[in-house]
């Protein structure tokens, strides 16, 4: 296999990241629920961390290296690396040669729909060679400055559930009607009072289930807990926040931080690297590409 992926989906935006700067991260304009990058790095790059989200990407150049379930693993250009909703990870450049690579974010939520009523497909070997799953991918992640339009991502979606699927080390499981329906309640109810405290006793009251069985059905859905995914869609503004050029100070209030050090704490545990560093990424790319 090639240290290189040469393809002309990588042309444009992505090429101005690999000429312009050392390190960078470049994001594309996409709708809620999924999130577009190329980054580039040289040796380490992202600490130990989780995010309620799949990372699904292609390694383009280089050696992506990382730690995933207790062990190292190593993809190279081609291959298809997938991380499971909140688990822990890190990565980097696995040799000297730098990395390049392309990576989808997307929230379980968008993917439920796909599944007819089953679990999300746990895909635990996190580095998988598949031609088919590959070019899905890059359907996707090729033209990276162009935004995806509601009809090419509801069939996107469905090829990329048949390529996880395909993947995945045991049989999804069926969730029950109550537990999806409350789980789809609290996700609907958190994500529109993210920015405020959210107490226990106000999702009892919208599902009419305790919290101990709520927090149950929420994790089976989507992987996380209600705590984890209001968290993180604070994380969210926030990051929108510091690519505007916003003070860390104010996205910590505006985004429903107590303070700044309890913003950047909660940041660095999610991306694996604090809200200075990612703005100079962001930053980087955006200096040079001007």
């Amino acid at each position: 296999m090639s240290h290189d992926v040469g393809s002309q989906a990588f042309e444009g935006l992505g090429r101005l990241c690999v000429d312009a700067a050392e390190n960078c991260i470049i994001s594309a304009p996409d709708p809620a629920g999924m999130e577009r990058i190329e980054a580039r790095f040289h040796g380490s790059a992202f600490e130990l961390h989780r995010h309620d989200t799949y990372a699904i990407g292609v390694t383009l150049h280089g050696v992506q290296t990382f730690r995933y379930l207790g062990a190292t693993r190593h993809s190279l250009p081609g291959q298809i690396i997938v991380l499971h909703p909140d688990e822990l990870h890190d990565g980097g450049a696995g040799t000297e040669d730098g990395l390049r690579y392309r990576m989808l974010y997307l929230e379980p939520s968008l993917m439920l729909d796909c599944l007819g009523g089953a679990s999300l497909p746990f895909v635990r070997d996190g580095v998988v060679t598949d031609g088919a799953f590959r070019a899905t991918l890059l359907s996707a992640l090729g033209p990276l400055e162009q935004q995806l339009d509601e009809l090419f991502i509801a069939d996107f979606l469905a090829q990329l559930m048949q390529g996880l699927t395909r993947h995945a080390g045991q049989p999804a499981k069926p969730i029950a009607r109550t537990a999806w329906r409350a789980a789809t309640l609290t996700r609907d109810y958190l994500a529109e009072n993210f920015a405020r405290p959210v107490h226990s006793g106000e999702l009892e009251a919208i599902t009419g289930l305790d919290r101990y069985a709520l927090s149950r059905h929420f994790r089976a859905a989507f992987s996380t807990s209600p705590h984890r995914f209001l968290v993180m869609r604070r994380l969210q503004r926030a990051r929108r926040m510091i690519a505007a050029g916003e003070p860390l100070a104010q996205i910590a209030i505006e985004a429903g931080f107590s303070d700044q050090s309890h913003f950047i704490r909660h940041f660095k545990k999610a991306f694996g690297m604090t809200p200075g560093r990612w703005s100079s990424l962001i930053r980087g790319y955006a200096a040079a590409a001007a």
